[in-house]
């Protein structure tokens, strides 16, 4: 089977390879990592940590967006369900219910047709309880497969979405705790077959436990703040298989670990500062002989269940290695600097005159040796009773990045207490 990718720019055949390589995330059991992008000469090589439906760790909102993606601790909104379920329940009390739809024309840098959109709402139950849902549609536009005569076989537009169902619970005046249960589709080939085994939609479900929690107001200088802490553990589930007989992959586990500190300058201005850390909780990829490929030079065996991936992923990178002949030894320290290099760094600051206007802007770090997004953001937001609107845009600092340009919107309606008797 071969795959044409349609709606591309003339030419581009990196364009196409993208396409390739995320429908050949479904042949992954041939595809295992036995041969590591790391070198065996002292240096530390590319050596990046891959799961099925990254689309789940995409920033799906436009305010977030511009602040670098940080959003665990910033003030709570509809999109809380993806950033801190647990922010839920410290939304405004004046505001019953919300919701929030976001749209983001992804990589368009690479291709024209992959998009994003996210909905998202809550409705408080009580001043103690607020419950939230979402859902998530990654579009990947339009393949033609073809076979090895390059006779078409037929078109499909490959397709993900998740839906998600949250709760968030108050546990005393500044503390809280957030729990989401979320159902994953993913359909990359339409049920193709590929030298005669049946491809079929991979599919999981998985949980987020979060927690959030925010400091009584006290002055810094003459300007009243506060300070909140928020924590998520999101996509722990079930690992996903494209075909029947393949090795499942794991979904992308990530902790994200931030904190927020907002002050108001005077009556009308507002401004927020946030920090986020982000580390995905899945196995590393170990460095293997390049002799023998079921021998494994350093790190620790991936295919290892969920429970152990998440509590090893802290302690699993191979770090460099030191050919001598043949013989190979550890670099020292090179494991405990890989493992930082896997924290990715997020900033952030919002501006916000009279609850009206925001200006945002932002800053995204990610290692080198571990994907090498890096880029600054910003963006702005308008509000006008109880409609917001949000843009933001994402200027890459690395050559060629394929988040160029890349460009989100979000609209949000807030509800008044259609509990009150006024």
């Amino acid at each position: 089977m071969r795959l044409k990718r349609k709606g591309m720019l003339k030419n581009n055949f990196v364009k196409l390879n993208v396409l390739v390589v995320l429908v050949a995330m479904v042949f992954s059991n041939t595809l295992k990592a036995q041969i590591s992008t790391q070198t065996l000469n002292g240096s530390s090589g590319i050596n990046t940590i891959t799961s099925a439906v990254p689309f789940l760790l995409i920033s799906p909102d436009s305010r977030s967006g511009a602040m670098g993606d940080a959003g665990v601790a910033i003030s709570p909104d509809a999109n809380a369900v993806h950033w801190n379920p647990a922010k839920l329940v410290f939304i405004d009390e004046m505001n019953d219910m919300g919701y929030s739809l976001s749209y983001s024309p992804w990589l368009r840098a690479l291709v024209n047709d992959i998009n994003l959109a996210y909905l998202s709402g809550y409705k408080r139950l009580d001043q103690f309880s607020t419950i939230g849902m979402s859902l998530r549609y990654f579009s990947l536009g339009s393949i033609t497969f073809t076979d090895v005569y390059g006779q078409t076989i037929r078109d499909f537009n490959p397709n993900e979405f998740a839906v998600d169902l949250a709760y968030s619970r108050k546990l005393s005046n500044n503390f809280s705790a957030g729990l989401t249960a979320r159902y994953i589709f993913s359909n990359l080939t339409g049920g193709t077959q590929v030298a005669g085994a049946s491809t079929k939609p991979g599919q999981s479900v998985s949980t987020d436990l979060s927690f959030y929690y925010v400091s009584n107001p006290f002055d810094i200088g003459d300007m009243p703040s506060t300070v909140a802490l928020g924590a998520n553990i999101s996509n722990i589930g079930a690992k996903m298989a494209y075909t029947e007989n393949a090795d499942r992959d794991f979904i992308p586990t990530n902790f994200r670990l931030g904190s927020a500190i907002n002050m108001n300058l005077d009556e009308y201005n507002k401004f927020t500062f946030t920090f986020d850390a982000n580390k995905l909780l899945i196995p590393t990829p170990p460095i293997y002989d390049p002799n023998d490929p079921n021998v494994i030079l350093s790190g620790r065996d991936p295919n290892v269940g969920v429970a152990t991936g998440m509590f090893g992923s802290f302690t699993d990178a191979p770090g460099s290695l030191i050919n001598d002949g043949g013989n190979y030894t550890i670099e020292n320290g090179s494991r405990f600097k890989e493992e930082l290099r896997e924290v990715n760094l997020s900033a952030g600051a919002e501006f916000l005159y009279s609850e009206l206007f925001a200006v945002r802007a932002g800053y995204f770090y990610e290692h080198p040796t571990k994907g090498n997004r890096q880029f600054i953001s910003f963006g702005a937001g308008i509000k006008y009773k109880v409609i917001g609107l949000d843009l933001s845009y994402i200027l890459a600092l690395t050559q060629q990045s394929p988040l160029a340009n890349t460009i989100r919107f979000s609209i949000k309606f807030n509800l008044g207490n259609t509990g009150s008797s006024e």
